[in-house]
């Protein structure tokens, strides 16, 4: 049997695209943070360069495989390392893609929210619509990203992670509330 995994240190932000939850991880990653990057922007950018087809506007279903795969890697690396370790996104945000998305959830993927855990505490980025645009990756209009943070809300709720809403305030403020709760 393997040693038992030190969750209370993989902490995770989430929310709807365009809450400032990459801009967030990337600030605390240059304050020194060891940080996982959100997997979906990543899979995205893979296949419109190799002209790929798991992309949620063509195969949502092969896409979420893209994003769990990734996922789960990034989890395994996060427990072999020492110290904290923020997320942009977790598994349990694939469940809640596949949810919004209107797709059925498999077996596998409820099984591995379920097993691959994280910090107890979730941080969760509201909508901002002030902040908010799209690009080649995030190309939903701000009501579905609206409709995203309340999936990802109830998702995680569903899952028991107890939820901790970030203010919208500027992202070294951000970085502050983030590490005071870690920290404590």
């Amino acid at each position: 049997m393997g040693q038992a995994v030190d969750t209370d240190r993989l902490i995770v932000v989430t929310g709807g695209p365009g809450a400032g939850k990459s801009t967030l991880v990337r600030h605390l990653a240059q304050a020194g943070y060891a940080c996982a990057p959100e997997s979906g922007r990543a899979v995205i950018r893979e296949q419109l360069a190799d002209g790929g087809r798991a992309l949620p506007w063509v195969d949502p279903d092969l896409f979420a495989e893209f994003m769990l795969d990734r996922d789960l890697r990034s989890h395994g690396s996060a427990t072999a390392r020492t110290g904290p370790v923020l997320f942009d996104r977790g598994v349990v945000d694939v469940v809640g893609y596949l949810r919004l998305a209107g797709r059925p959830v498999p077996a596998h993927a409820d099984a591995a929210a379920r097993r691959f855990r994280y910090r107890p505490t979730v941080f969760v980025a509201p909508p901002w619509r002030e902040i908010y645009r799209t690009d080649a990756e995030r190309r939903q209009p701000p009501a579905e990203a609206e409709r995203t943070h309340a999936t990802m809300r109830a998702v995680y709720a569903e899952y028991g992670y107890d939820l901790v809403e970030l203010p919208r305030v500027p992202v070294a403020e951000r970085a502050r509330f983030v590490i005071e709760r870690v920290s404590s």
